[in-house]
C-alpha cells in the first residue's frame, strides 16, 4: 500500500502562528504535524509514503532526511 501527502502549501494564515516554519512542520504536542501523519500511516502498515513539498521543503528534508526505498 502506498501513499501520498500533499504537503506544500504556503500556510499563508498560519504564517503569524509559525514563525517561518512550513505549515506541515506546524507543532502538535511536541511533534511537528507531519511526523505525526507519518507515524499514523506507517501503523495503518502504509508501506511507502511519498511527500510531494514545495515551500520551504528544506525545512521538512533536513527534519526527515532524504530516504529512499528501493521499488
Amino acid at each position: 500500500m502506498k501513499a501520498i501527502i500533499l504537503a506544500g502549501g504556503l500556510g499563508t494564515r498560519l504564517r503569524n502562528l509559525l514563525g517561518g516554519l512550513p505549515k506541515p512542520m506546524a507543532p502538535v504536542n511536541g511533534k511537528p504535524f507531519l511526523e505525526i501523519l507519518i507515524l499514523m500511516l506507517k501503523r495503518w502498515n502504509i508501506g511507502e509514503i511519498i511527500l510531494s513539498v514545495g515551500h520551504r521543503s528544506e525545512v521538512i528534508e533536513e527534519y526527515f532526511g532524504t530516504a529512499r526505498a528501493a521499488a
